[in-house]
């Protein structure tokens, strides 16, 4: 399961990487930074979209501070069963079974194939096969 994490410098962080935005994995979108002042360093205002709650987040911080950047992993599964709200997984590679929420726009029935990602300790439905 995705829940390793690395720490990246600030400055080395690009749009469309993940970064940890408290503590929920986030896709950047955006990256602003200011000049350095007069005693300090220049900062960076790092935004994203959580990959799981898609609700958008922010933080600033130095340029030369680290960040931490989670593994996404992405992978393949078969459905198990799909009740009205979970839907049971079966991994292709580990033969893990475990459960997702059911995705609202996405019609999913048993023994399909589909693709999820996970990451710091959770996972979701991305696409069908």
């Amino acid at each position: 399961m995705g829940s390793e994490i690395e720490n990246v410098e600030a400055r080395n962080i690009k749009i469309n990487r993940y970064v940890l935005i408290d503590n929920e994995a986030c896709k950047v979108i955006a990256i602003d930074h200011s000049k350095p002042g007069k005693h300090g360093e220049a900062k960076y205002r790092i935004e994203g979209i959580g990959i799981f709650d898609d609700r958008r987040r922010s933080f600033i911080v130095p340029a030369s501070h680290k960040v931490e950047a989670p593994m996404v992993d992405k992978n393949t599964a078969q459905v198990l069963n799909a009740t009205k709200d979970t839907i049971q997984l079966m991994d292709m590679k580990t033969f893990e079974v475990f459960e997702v929420p059911k995705p609202k726009d996405m019609e999913i029935q048993s023994n399909t194939e589909i693709s999820y990602i996970s990451a710091v300790g959770k996972r979701k439905i991305v696409q069908k096969q």
